[in-house]
């Protein structure tokens, strides 16, 4: 009995299961076209994940500007110190995601 990566979840399960207990994936009568099916699936959901990520880390990036702009911060006060946090942290996680959807189109 050797230990085999699941197509669906790339957990280790045992070679002579039928399925897979973390994911549920039949591994019984599947063939390389319903793994590839599966593969490619997993890749797009990762990528939409990180997408919205990227959209939220973009909201926050505004939000951390016209708070800072349109809330009347006074500069060196806290509110303002909170708005530029918010932009701050929005940009780099904003950039990060950028870096993890390149490096997930390069390595597929």
């Amino acid at each position: 009995m050797a230990l085999i990566d699941c197509p669906s979840c790339s957990k280790k399960i045992s070679d002579k299961a039928q399925s897979c207990q973390h994911c549920g994936f039949t591994l019984g009568a599947v063939n390389a076209e319903d793994i590839s099916r599966k593969q490619n699936l997993n890749r797009y959901l990762k990528s939409q994940k990180i997408q919205t990520q990227s959209m939220l880390a973009m909201l926050l990036f505004v939000a951390g500007f016209g708070f800072m702009y349109w809330g009347g911060a006074a500069p060196e006060g806290l509110q303002y110190n909170l708005a530029i946090g918010l932009s701050v942290i929005g940009f780099v996680w904003y950039i990060v995601n950028r870096v993890r959807l390149i490096i997930l189109k390069r390595f597929d």
